[in-house]
């Protein structure tokens, strides 16, 4: 048996473990023939397997293999791996199979290893392994699997081999000679195991049984749930028309299943229907049967298939598709289908006596066969569908009802099932669904009724006799239980029709609708039929729920106070309340009578016929132990908390009731601040109501509730929020909460929007409304796939040539966030008009008189020659701007602006063109400039982009004049990170193609794609074009100079920072590489040089000293010889042979050639010790100071030495002018000319252009250091030092002296400092900057040449760095591509490598990183201003600071700060704490740099608002106005962008004309709404709402229910409570939750409304409640709500408490203390208890 983990993994056998008999669990292979797998599944993990030989089924668990049974099997098989083993395999095979049962001829599958051990040939004793049919199980564990099939031939190719052993059943031995193991190369030594991933352990097999057909092979295996959860496998046995079912469960432990005894079912077929829990079953004759687990529910009758009772078809319409069309609608099916049990389908009415739903079996099973069609096999189950194959051939879908439609006849049957015994759980269940379902089934809105009806014929009610039960209004008159007369249709109506509707529930309910009174309807009076309630009635004590009547109210009861918990679900409480009432009236419960009229007053009339439950009987019932003679309140057990008592704990059902147990935690947790409650010990609070039976699946609920620890959750308010999300709570179920109970978690809610940490879940933001926060989690996991949405600027034009010359590469930029960053100017045109290259430039040229027309275009050309200089070196710096800017379209070629190298002359605009003959261009001139304008094109791809191999090889041009554009995109792929996808063929075949271009490009962007990896591939690769890393005896590979120069700069960048030896050692030879005898290495070799000396820096990246296991190379030493020059050492390693004769050409006799080597190598240590500063090293790169030494020095070379000193001593470089001179060595400084001096001074002894030149290139090097030191950070002070200098040399290069020091070093000196500040100011677009680069832009002729071009154009690209997105780090690496690209010697003309390869201008990308942090409104979803707070963790050189930013702005290097912080008056504030770990901070920058900020209720954004002075708090200068009147509804829409609350103002708070009364209701609105908005909770605009109309209706004397009163209750205790006052205590300036006006009046209100009741006669009702006489009618709502507002105790508590005889108020006080009622309702309460009957009101 083999198994995959993958489909594109290997196979891999199976191994299965067996607890031997003697408890040695062994581990081997599975291979068994006779072995066939029937199912397979997943949860839980399973396996069932038919056993050929012996007919029987198994079932394994499957699981992964731990590790030791790994190594078992593998050791196991090395051990027989040899020949003379194997020679012994026939035999093993003759005695395992001996292990037979007893004598029986059928062979055991279970085979065994033991015999391998003692590699002898008897068998073993047979009475071990004896399989008698009583330990057969046992022995089936013990089973093993012959070594001959399942060790070897797992490996390598052979491990199909076995296909030869074939076995033939017939003999009991079957004997395979040894000769039938294939081929020898079976024991081939090199064939490796594979490893096994699955092993399977054995869970049961079928019992044995003597009557065994050979054939009986499962056809159909599922797995079936029975309606109280049972579960069971059942299999069918097609063979013999069987369905077997096992029932299984998982052990207490949950580490294993348990299998029962097997049901079988006579079946043809069968299906499982998941979603209510039941299977259909096609019986033998044709039936199609429902049942649940293994207990019929009943048959399932289609109209329109044949049926077997053909007398129905009088009543049931059929439908009226012919049968053998296969689409029948669905609606006609679904609407008939109905399961019935055989006494359900009787056509004739039953008698009217019949107390319960008969079994009598009406109809015979008719068999279908008589019919053409019968129903053949059931497939394709999914949920409550499946779909039945005729024996025509047609299929019909059809749909099995539910089991209830209506949430509350749901809820109730859940809360029923889980708590009565499982077997009459599913009577229970299985009755009522034949009645549901019975056909032509009651619609949507009777099945509470239909559901009452059949619950209380079960408990032996007969629903008749009970007056309130038979006027629930059935439709039509298919339900047995209704008397045939109301079915019959008169033509004529009688008075009897009108009294009844008069009597019917719903005129009652009707009546008491609010919207009655609102009419002023006058109240219709019904004549009672007096029978009604002349008797009353036994319950029938024999029916299936009596004796568990008193536990089902108790999940009832339950319920209800669920129900209260969900503002949805009221219609539904009415309904239940009813049939409660009617259950605690029979059972005599007072209490709860009372608790429900509190409630309801009006549904829950005084007089109501009981039904006398037999005293005898009431043995019968079990009582159950949780059954409280106190009615359990969910608000008056959140009331006690709120107040502070002492509660005991509230009873719950797991799973059912679920709010309940959630708003009591989040109030324990909130109120009481009891962490434990939610950490997993609910039972002080909880009391857990269970059946017994259901301790594992409650387990698995408990945890779900046990409370994850976030780091993060400090105070309780936040623990809350963070539970409630644990636990699945969202808006929408606080929404539906009443406005009470929500209160305390709106609190919590409120508290933690203020400042929520940036690491919570998505759930968590969405609670408390920050959609801020969860849009930016739910961004952080998906990343940016779609185009940039500024693309329309290219592809909306029609593309015709002019707009294809119109693409410049720049139209994909964020207009968006540019016009942000830079909004004052239009410096974002500019620079795209100074970096263009696709249109022709213009030649200005003016003829002079004398010169000849011939020669007047030759000086045309020549000066086009001169401009195009410049245009060759604008790709560079555009790819700097466009820097990771485009999402491409995948189906789209990258589009490549061109390089236009012509010109148009004006005045006439004709064309200048460089090929026209007439002079001479340098041949190749544009194919550098190609190439980077490729890199250019490719850099814009951002990283995030989704890229595939075919996307990059599709991209390959066409004709070959475009090769090096594609070579340089190949390049900027790498450099973005997509070449790592691109397939390792095509890496060939471009390689193989020989384009010089290519092969460059190819080899850096694989290099730095793979950057400090060390990648194997990766280093072959680049080792095949490097002639020093090959063996010394391969073939001579003629590779391109230039290639070689890429590669070893790709080792460098594959090995940076690893310090790897040998590479190192390579390296360093490379640096003085001599000149070949055959004139090799001759050309170029400086570039070389260069290349090695930076590849070895980076490749011991800054370890400086501690270069491990380098020490005999003596790097710095030998890097010192090839700075200043000396004798060659002899050279070590293998390629001594090479350089052993000299260069015929080149004389450098045995001294090092220092002006090859010397950039290199000062280079290799400027980033060996890169910010180390280790002095020793620094003083070597000193400059010489005197005048001797500086002769042997050239000045360009101090340039680089000074670089490599000041990176060296990396905290020494300082931001003033008066460190850049401390650089420069005193003779020079003392008697070089100033860079200011105006007149030549004369001295003879000393040479003072050396002196000159040294001074600049000082200098120059100096600022360079400076660059890099403040790289990127804007650092002020390092600005202004480097621009004076910047000044100074223009002014020098513009002076008479200028010709001492040369033009051309003054130049390049300009250039270095001009790239030094671009660099401090990367990305920030700075104004003064540009200007320098657009001044130095126009220069062009004179020594202005490429590579002059090439720097001041690179100043530019680095200055708006990836459209100011971007800007430059300062770590290792970064200094070291820095180093690359920014190299201080510039190329001459446009194919100049000789000092420098000029590709590596291009790894200024290795040091680029996004840091523009965007605040994006989350609302209208564009990017704003916000006020930043950046606070920098103190250093050596200033302390901890903060400072502010508005944003849209670049953030300091992330090691510098300690956190960010949103500020605002007008967002919410967000915080990022970098101290935490700066992931989440680089993953927003790396998408953009997005950061949503949400806008509070009142304020403007800056851009429409920039001074602050229109929000709403500035327009009603005080925080309170008095006059709130004076706020206009209109205002509303300037300062919020809420919908709902524009709606509300719109509607609700607009005065119309004539409003009278109404105007006081809408002053009231507007207020409120002004209030919501300014303290920024809309949220309590609807309980606010509610309050008011509870209270308008209380006074009106309209409260018919008490719900509203009980939520104001909840309010005024919560504000009330300690833990509220302590909390405002702390912290008094956090918005008051409500008005602190509001409330008060409110309850002003309710006080007086209701003692001016109790003056108004309320007192005698009040007195006659308590003393438990009936009450009138008129007075019973006001009554309970004075009750239920003053928690008046129940009558029956008082009489328990002896409070008649009281004589004076302190006794009263005392003997109301246990009943905890409050005092003021207590003085309302004495006159009538003292027996005073004067009201005594205060």
């Amino acid at each position: 048996m083999f198994s995959m983990l993958h489909p594109l993994d290997e196979i891999t056998p199976m191994v299965c473990k067996s607890g031997g008999l003697f408890g040695s669990a062994r581990v081997q292979y599975v291979a068994d023939y006779s072995m066939r797998i029937v199912f397979l599944n997943a949860n839980p993990s399973i396996i069932m397997t038919y056993d050929a030989t012996q007919s029987l089924h198994t079932i394994w668990a499957l699981r992964r293999v731990k590790a030791e049974e790994q190594s078992a099997v593998l050791k196991f098989s090395e051990q027989v791996g040899t020949p003379q083993h194997l020679a012994t395999s026939g035999s093993f095979t003759v005695h395992l199979r001996n292990l037979s049962k007893g004598d029986s001829p059928v062979a055991s599958p279970f085979q065994n290893y033991s015999s391998i051990h003692s590699q002898s040939r008897s068998t073993p004793s047979p009475s071990i392994h004896s399989r008698s049919p009583s330990i057969s199980n046992m022995a089936a564990l013990s089973r093993s699997h012959s070594p001959a099939l399942g060790v070897h031939s797992f490996s390598g190719v052979q491990r199909f081999n076995f296909s030869t052993h074939t076995q033939s059943p017939k003999r009991p031995s079957a004997c395979h000679s040894p000769n039938s193991v294939s081929t020898d190369s079976f024991l081939a030594p090199e064939t490796e195991l594979i490893v096994p991933e699955l092993c399977i352990d054995h869970l049961w097999t079928e019992p044995f049984s003597n009557i065994r057909e050979k054939n009986s092979q499962a056809s159909k295996v599922f797995i079936t749930t029975d309606l109280c959860g049972q579960r069971f496998l059942c299999y069918l046995v097609d063979s013999q028309f069987q369905l077997r079912c096992v029932k299984f469960q998982e052990s207490n432990d949950m580490s294993q299943l348990i299998f029962g005894s097997v049901t079988n079912i006579q079946a043809k077929d069968a299906a499982p229907i998941e979603s209510i829990d039941t299977m259909l079953v096609l019986e033998g004759n044709g039936n199609l049967v429902l049942y649940t687990g293994v207990v019929r529910v009943g048959k399932v009758f289609i109209p329109g298939l044949p049926a077997p009772s053909l007398t129905m078809s009088a009543q049931m319409p059929r439908p009226s598709t012919p049968l053998d069309s296969i689409s029948t609608p669905s609606k006609l099916l679904n609407k008939h289908l109905g399961p019935l049990d055989e006494g359900v389908l009787s056509p004739v009415p039953e008698l009217r006596d019949s107390s319960k739903l008969q079994d009598s079996s009406y109809i015979d099973d008719c068999a279908f066969q008589q019919l053409a069609t019968f129903v053949h096999s059931v497939r394709d189950p999914v949920q409550n569908r499946v779909t039945l194959e005729l024996s025509n051939g047609s299929m019909v879908r059809i749909t099995i009802p539910e089991i209830a439609t209506s949430e509350l006849v749901r809820r109730c049957l859940r809360g029923i099932k889980y708590i009565l015994p499982k077997e009459v759980a599913v009577q229970m269940l299985v009755r009522w669904y034949n009645a549901y379902n019975a056909p032509g089934g009651p619609s949507y809105y009777s099945e509470w009724n239909l559901f009452v009806t059949c619950l209380m014929n079960m408990m032996g009610y007969s629903t008749d006799k009970v007056a309130w039960t038979r006027n629930l209004d059935f439709e039509g008159s298919l339900s047995p239980v209704i008397a045939p007369k109301k079915a019959r249709p008169s033509e004529t109506g009688s008075d009897e029709d009108w009294e009844y509707l008069l009597n019917s529930d719903y005129h009652k309910y009707v009546e008491s609708h609010p919207l009655a009174k609102g009419l002023q309807l006058d109240p219709l009076e019904a004549k009672f039929p007096k029978d009604n309630f002349s008797h009353s009635h036994c319950l029938d004590s024999s029916t299936l729920l009596f004796p568990h009547i008193p536990t089902i109210f108790c999940v009832l009861h339950l319920i209800y106070e669920e129900l209260k918990l969900n503002c949805l679900m009221g219609e539904g409480i009415r309904s239940l309340v009813i049939l409660l009432v009617q259950l605690a009236r029979d059972l005599k419960l007072e209490a709860y009578l009372d608790y429900y009229y509190r409630d309801y007053p009006v549904l829950v009339k005084t007089s109501r016929q009981t039904c006398i439950i037999d005293p005898a009987q009431t043995g019968f019932m079990h009582h159950p132990s949780f059954f409280s003679a106190e009615p359990p309140s969910i608000f008056q057990w959140l009331s006690s908390c709120l107040k502070g008592e002492s509660v005991s704990p509230y009873p719950y059902l797991p799973g059912i009731c679920e709010r309940s147990k959630l708003v009591v935690l989040s109030v324990v947790l909130y109120i009481l601040g009891d962490e434990r409650a939610v950490s997993n010990e609910a039972s002080n609070y909880l009391s857990r109501i269970t059946s017994g039976s259901r301790k594992q699946q409650s387990e698995q609920e408990e945890s779900r509730y046990s409370f994850k620890h976030s780091p993060s959750a400090s105070s309780l308010a936040e623990k809350l929020v963070i539970w409630m999300t644990n636990v699945g709570f969202t808006l929408r179920d606080l929404e539906s909460l009443p406005f009470g109970v929500a209160l305390p978690i709106r609190d919590a809610i409120y508290h933690c929007r203020q400042q929520p940490a940036s690491d919570w879940p998505e759930a968590v933001c969405l609670l408390i409304g920050r959609q801020d926060l969860f849009k930016q989690a739910c961004e952080g996991n998906l990343p940016k796939c779609k185009a940039s949405d500024t693309q329309v600027l290219s592809s909306d034009m029609p593309s015709t040539a002019e707009s294809e010359e119109d693409d410049d590469g720049m139209n994909d930029m964020n207009q968006e966030v540019m016009s942000l960053i830079w909004s004052e100017d239009l410096r974002v045109q500019e620079v795209r008009r100074l970096l263009q290259s696709a249109h022709p430039v213009r030649v200005n040229v003016v003829q002079m008189p004398e010169v000849s027309d011939h020669e007047y275009i030759e000086e045309k050309e020549n000066r086009l020659l001169q401009l195009c200089q410049r245009t060759m070196a604008l790709p560079l710096g555009r790819g700097m701007f466009t820097l990771f800017s485009y999402h491409p379209v995948p189906t789209e070629p990258l589009p490549i602006p061109k390089l236009n190298l012509t010109g148009r002359a004006p005045p006439r605009n004709t064309t200048v063109d460089l090929n026209s003959g007439n002079i001479d261009v340098p041949p190749n001139m544009a194919c550098w400039a190609n190439f980077h304008n490729g890199v250019a094109a490719g850099l814009k791809i951002a990283p995030a982009s989704q890229i595939e191999s075919a996307w990059i090889v599709y991209n390959k041009p066409k004709n070959a004049e475009l090769a090096n554009e594609y070579a340089g995109f190949l390049m900027a792929l790498g450099l973005n990170g997509h070449l790592t996808k691109l397939a390792t063929l095509n890496i060939h075949d471009y390689l193989t193609k020989g384009h010089e271009m290519t092969s460059i490009g190819l080899l850096l962007g694989v290099s730095a794609a793979k950057l400090g990896t060390m990648d194997m591939s990766i280093t072959r690769l680049l080792s095949i074009h490097i002639p020093a890393l090959l063996p010394p005896t391969s073939t001579e590979l003629d590779v391109p100079h230039n290639v070689q120069v890429a590669a070893v700069i790709g080792i460098g960048l594959v090995y940076q920072g690893t310090a790897h030896r040998h590479t190192a050692e390579v390296l360093l030879s490379e640096i003085g590489r001599p000149p070949g005898p055959e004139m090799e290495y001759c050309t170029d070799r400086e570039s070389y040089s260069l290349a090695a000396g930076l590849a070895l820096g980076m490749v011991c990246l800054g370890h400086g000293s501690n270069l491990i296991g380098m020490l005999d190379l003596n790097v710095p030493e030998q890097l010192y010889q090839y700075m200043v020059g000396g004798h060659r050492r002899f050279q070590a390693g293998m390629h001594r042979e090479k350089h052993k004769s000299p260069s015929y050409q080149i004389k450098e006799g045995d001294t090092i050639n220092v002006d090859v080597t010397c950039p290199g190598a000062t280079l290799a240590l400027a980033m060996i010790y890169l910010k180390t500063n280790n002095r020793s090293i620094a003083d070597w790169l000193r400059a010489p100071d005197t005048m001797y030494l500086l002769d042997f020095v050239k000045p360009e070379f101090l340039l680089l030495r000074t670089l490599a000193r000041c990176l060296i001593l990396w905290d020494d470089i300082l931001p003033s002018s008066k460190w850049i001179d401390s650089n420069v060595p005193q003779i020079v400084r003392e008697n070089s000319v100033s860079l200011h001096a105006t007149e030549m001074p004369s001295s003879e002894d000393l040479n003072l252009e050396t002196l000159a030149q040294a001074h600049v290139y000082i200098i120059a090097g100096a600022c360079l250091s400076l660059g890099f030191r403040f790289a990127g950070s804007e650092n002020l002070a390092a600005f202004n030092c480097l621009y004076a200098f910047a000044k100074d040399f223009m002014k020098c290069l513009s002076s008479a002296t200028a010709s001492i020091a040369g033009h051309y070093n003054l130049e390049t000196c300009l250039s270095v400092v001009l790239l030094s500040l671009a660099m401090v100011m990367a990305g920030s677009g700075n104004l003064k900057v540009l200007q320098l680069c657009r001044f130095m832009h126009k220069k062009t002729g004179g020594e202005m040449n490429y590579g002059f071009h090439m720097a001041h154009h690179m100043a530019l690209g680095l200055l708006f760095l990836g459209g100011g997105r971007y800007s430059l780090s300062t770590s290792n690496s970064s200094i070291a591509a820095l180093l690359c690209a920014l190299y201080p010697h510039f190329p001459v003309h446009s194919t100049d490598n000789r000092y420098h390869l000029q590709a590596l201008r291009h790894l200024y990308v290795l040091a680029a990183e996004p840091r523009l942090l965007v605040p994006v409104d989350v609302d209208t979803d564009t990017p704003c201003y916000a006020l930043l707070e950046v606070t920098y963790k103190g250093t050596q050189w200033y302390e901890q600071t903060t400072e502010e930013l508005m944003a849209p702005t670049l953030l300091p290097e992330f090691h510098l700060l300690k956190q960010i912080r949103v500020k605002g008056p007008r967002y919410w504030e967000l915080l990022i704490d970098l101290s935490k770990g700066m992931h989440h901070l680089k993953s927003i920058l790396s998408k953009d740099g997005v950061l949503y900020v949400k806008l509070r209720a009142g304020q403007l954004s800056y851009k429409e608002d920039p001074m602050g002075w229109r929000s709403l708090l500035a327009q009603t200068f005080t925080h309170r106005n008095a006059d709130a009147r004076a706020f206009k509804p209109e205002a509303i829409s300037a300062f919020t962008s809420d919908p709902a609350l524009l709606s509300f103002a719109d509607y609700f708070c607009k005065p119309a004309v004539n409003m009278g009364q109404k105007q006081e209701v809408f002053d009231l609105f507007s207020s409120i709404l002004y209030e919501c908005v300014t303290q920024e909770n809309p949220e309590m605009l609807p309980a606010y709402i509610a309050i008011d109309q509870a209270v308008r209706r209380l006074e009106r004397r309209e409260l018919s229910e008490a719900f509203d009163l009980w939520q104001i209750k909840l309010v005024l205790e919560f504000f009330n409570s300690r833990s509220h006052q302590e909390r405002m205590r702390k912290n008094p300036h956090r918005g008051l939750f409500m008005n602190s006006e509001f409330l008060p009046v409110m309850k002003c209100s309710i006080d007086n409304t209701l003692d001016q009741w109790l003056q108004a006669g309320g007192d005698v009702c009040l007195h006659s409640y308590l003393s438990g006489q009936p009450t009138e009618e008129s007075q019973l709502s006001m009554l309970a709500c004075f009750l239920i507002y003053h928690s008046v105790p129940t009558p029956g508590q008082l009489l328990a408490g002896g409070l008649e005889g009281s004589a004076s108020f302190s006794e009263l006080l005392l003997k109301f203390k246990p009943l905890k009622m409050p005092v003021r309702a207590l003085l309302r309460l004495a006159p009538l208890l003292l027996g005073n009957p004067q009201s005594m009101v205060l």
